[in-house]
């Protein structure tokens, strides 16, 4: 996609998450978007075509191009995602994201530590260890902030792979991409060494023990904090647009 389609494509994409074009409401016509995005018609088109793949829209002949309801919008592609996580709503998309973790990630934990063979657990206490390193690098270079939250990802990966179970890592790929560009608000430095890494060795050692109950209940118990980390940005969010809100003069 050429950057006048991916220009023209995320000022649509998001005026219909800020509320512009809202649930049932027609799109202007071609003429009227290639006069304002200052683009050509076949831009238009393919943008729209675009909009329509990721559930924001439907193209209705003769009707024009109608705002979907929120539910149909992709949750998973980036430029959604992206629009989502800059506005109001993205407290509850993070929310969504990890209640579809802990529905699928406790049981993942549990499998893994019934199946996983040697080579599994090695590569899981790789992970692990690489997630060490990047954490004390973090600490002393905001550069590498990044890779820490890469390394975690990779972590569950791997822990769903050495599940054995190939349509459950499918299912869960999608979480994991969007929240490697989402984990920024739920990231808390501060806790990472007396909090996030202890969880996380303490999932590496129940599936390397072979002890299902222990590496669901370790799982469970992260998956939780990071939730709770959840409900400290959406506190957080709510008492900044409180603050920005106009003052209304007193009688």
């Amino acid at each position: 996609m050429s950057r006048l389609h991916e220009r023209a494509l995320r000022l649509v994409i998001g005026d219909v998450v800020a509320g512009v074009y809202k649930e049932g409401d027609t799109l202007p016509n071609e003429k009227a978007l290639q006069e304002e995005w200052d683009v050509s018609r076949g831009t238009v088109r393919e943008s729209l075509q675009r909009l329509e793949e990721r559930g924001l829209v439907e193209v209705r002949h003769g009707h024009g191009t109608i705002v979907r309801p929120e539910d149909r919008w992709s949750r998973f592609d980036s430029d959604v995602v992206a629009a989502l996580l800059s506005g109001k709503r993205a407290a509850a998309l993070l929310g969504e994201y990890l209640e579809c973790r802990r529905i699928l990630e406790v049981e993942a934990a549990g499998l893994a530590a019934e199946r996983a063979c040697d080579r599994a657990v090695v590569k899981l206490s790789a992970a692990f260890a690489k997630m060490e390193v990047t954490a004390r690098s973090a600490q002393v270079n905001p550069a590498a902030e990044e890779r820490y939250r890469e390394s975690d990802i990779d972590f569950h990966r791997e822990i769903v792979r050495a599940a054995g179970n190939p349509t459950l890592g499918q299912v869960t790929e999608p979480i994991h991409r969007a929240l490697g560009s989402a984990f920024g608000a739920l990231a808390r430095p501060q806790e990472r060494f007396v909090r996030g890494l202890p969880e996380h060795e303490r999932i590496l050692e129940a599936i390397a023990e072979h002890d299902p109950d222990a590496a669901r209940e370790a799982m469970r118990t992260h998956l939780l904090t990071v939730e709770g980390y959840l409900r400290e940005y959406g506190q957080g969010t709510r008492r900044g647009r409180a603050r920005n809100l106009p003052h209304r003069p007193r009688d």
